[in-house]
């Protein structure tokens, strides 16, 4: 990481003291925690200080890490092993492990213009039902939006919203379709009925299919010996499309 975002780090950690932690960052972001308690007051340190200035709120979004880490899929280097993407499910005993003690979060993607500089910050929601958080739409008006769509999506409340409801879905609907336990296809189907000359909902009847591969099949053109290969190389591979076949005599 630049010596520009530690500085950056240590000046935001310097300004809230005990009330956020920094936490790793994949990307390499500059990345805070707070509690709910502590939100609004990390909130309006981060946008009041000079020294921050954080008065840009770019986005903010919901977070469900349920079976988080669990994964189906290759997906850092999934563009390099072509069609062998698919992991192998983990044991049972993996699987019936119990659910992370804080499922939910908010992450709160901030700019401040006078200084050029971006930082994320997460707060960790408490583990109940609905998910509550207090609302920061007085610190920043552009999440106002932001958190229709995140409980619209997610489930999240937000305390002190001026017009929570939601805003994607159709009216109506069940549930929180960004949530990890929904069902891909849905709880319910639309469909026009020509008796009825209305439009019905009826439960789904799409069959629910599994998103991990039932074969797990290896690709030969993605064998490394391929790769190592002398430029100009002419030897087929046993099974590769195109490879060359002797011609006849004459």
């Amino acid at each position: 990481m630049s010596e520009r975002m530690e500085a950056l780090a240590a000046q935001v950690a310097a300004r809230l003291g005990g009330r956020a932690t920094r936490a790793k960052s994949i990307a390499s972001e500059v990345t805070f925690e707070c509690e709910p308690p502590a939100l609004l007051e990390v909130c309006r340190t981060l946008r009041d200080a000079d020294d921050l200035r954080f008065d840009l709120l770019a986005d903010l979004c919901g977070v469900d890490y349920l079976d988080f880490g669990r994964d189906e899929w290759k997906t850092r280097s999934a563009t390099e092993t072509g069609f062998s993407r698919g992991v192998n499910r983990r044991p049972a005993s993996y699987e019936a492990e119990s659910h992370p003690a804080q499922r939910f979060a908010v992450v709160y993607h901030l700019l401040s213009i006078a200084h050029n500089r971006r930082l994320r910050l997460r707060c960790w929601i408490e583990n109940r039902e609905p998910p509550m958080v207090d609302s920061v739409v007085d610190i920043w008006p552009a999440a106002n939006w932001f958190e229709r769509e995140a409980f619209d999506l997610y489930g999240i409340l937000f305390r002190g919203h001026p017009d929570l409801r939601r805003i994607l879905t159709d009216y109506g609907f069940i549930g929180h379709p960004f949530r990890k336990d929904f069902p891909v296809s849905g709880n319910v189907e639309v469909r026009y009925d020509p008796e009825k000359k209305r439009v019905v909902y009826e439960p789904v009847s799409i069959e629910p299919r599994t998103l991990v591969p039932k074969v797990i099949r290896h690709d030969h053109r993605y064998e490394p010996a391929l790769h190592d290969r002398p430029a100009g190389a002419g030897a087929a591979v046993p099974g590769q499309v195109g490879a060359a076949t002797p011609k006849s005599g004459g």
